[in-house]
């Protein structure tokens, strides 16, 4: 009883007026380099400025981003552990994988949206290709002979590739990796044939002519890659549009205070001209964090959970 009294107390203890007065942690969960860790330290950075208060990045990899949501969620709802997630973690897995722990739309308190954005389906070396429509030749002529990397089980990145499956009647077998080192240095390497890369990830080794990119999953063509076509452009494609999401969450029962305080630092954050440049850049449309996140995680979570029963996916 006397636990249960102080659980039922804490959001009111945590609650401080001179919030915050010691670092904040960011929690990512991909390594650096990939789309969330682009995304998170643009706007942690800039988040700590607004808040005048120091922020550390934390990156916990593996899983889809689950371990580091795990941890958010467990952690105290003080205003000092934020998850700087995507729609992997918050809505995907959860469609994938039955025995997940945490239920991402009760276990958090939604913060903002910070940013949506497309991602490239991409040739390595190995697959022999230089087109989204030589590989689907490819592909339709060489059953199995495909596989495709991704950030993990139940990622953006994996419902992309299953969507792309889905649509075109091809096959390839999913290759699930913990962020997008291992994916790329596979994919260049001559392990896996294809893949799904976000913007930021992919973008370098596009450049330098390492990886190809075959077409892009948002509706339209990227501004600054008018080279790739979108998906849907193709035939066999039609209608074809899959893109991910990026949200700061706090754990459950974060005082009303604090909430308020780092909701309206975050969307002077997302408003400032060069942190919306900066994003851009990274081939991401810059939300204004005031977008409804609960009923965008309740939306996607109906939808990828369609897409996971046609695909038999599971974690």
């Amino acid at each position: 009883m006397g636990g249960l009294a102080v659980l039922m107390l804490a959001p009111s203890v945590w609650g401080q007026s001179n919030y915050p007065d010691k670092p904040i942690k960011l929690v990512i969960g991909y390594p650096a380099g990939g789309s969330v860790d682009f995304i998170g330290r643009i706007v942690g950075e800039a988040l700590g400025t607004k808040l005048k208060a120091a922020v550390v990045i934390e990156n916990q990899g593996g899983a889809a981003g689950t371990i580091a949501a795990q941890r958010v969620v467990n952690a105290a709802p003080d205003g000092y552990t934020f998850l700087m997630g995507s729609s992997n973690e918050l809505a995907g897995t959860g469609a994938v994988n039955p025995n997940q722990k945490y239920d991402a739309k009760k276990d958090f308190t939604p913060i903002g949206l910070m940013a949506t954005a497309p991602v490239f389906f991409v040739a390595g070396p190995k697959a022999g290709v230089k087109t989204l429509d030589e590989f689907l030749t490819a592909a339709r002529a060489n059953p199995g002979k495909f596989s495709y990397g991704t950030s993990g089980v139940g990622s953006s990145l994996h419902f992309a590739g299953e969507l792309l499956k889905q649509k075109s009647g091809v096959f390839m077998t999913h290759i699930p990796y913990r962020g997008v080192a291992p994916l790329s240095s596979d994919l260049v390497g001559g392990g896996i044939e294809v893949a799904m890369m976000s913007v930021p990830g992919a973008k370098g080794f596009i450049a330098t002519g390492r990886i190809t990119a075959l077409g892009v999953t948002s509706a339209k063509r990227l501004p600054g890659f008018a080279n790739v076509p979108a998906l849907g452009e193709h035939p066999a494609l039609k209608g074809y549009e899959m893109n991910g999401w990026f949200a700061m969450m706090a754990p459950r029962q974060l005082p009303a205070d604090i909430k308020e305080k780092v909701q309206t630092a975050l969307q002077a954050v997302l408003a400032d001209p060069a942190i919306k440049s900066k994003l851009e850049d990274g081939g991401n449309i810059v939300a204004t964090g005031k977008e409804n996140l609960s009923a965008l995680m309740a939306t996607e979570a109906v939808q990828l959970g369609k897409l996971a029963a046609f695909a038999n996916m599971r974690e």
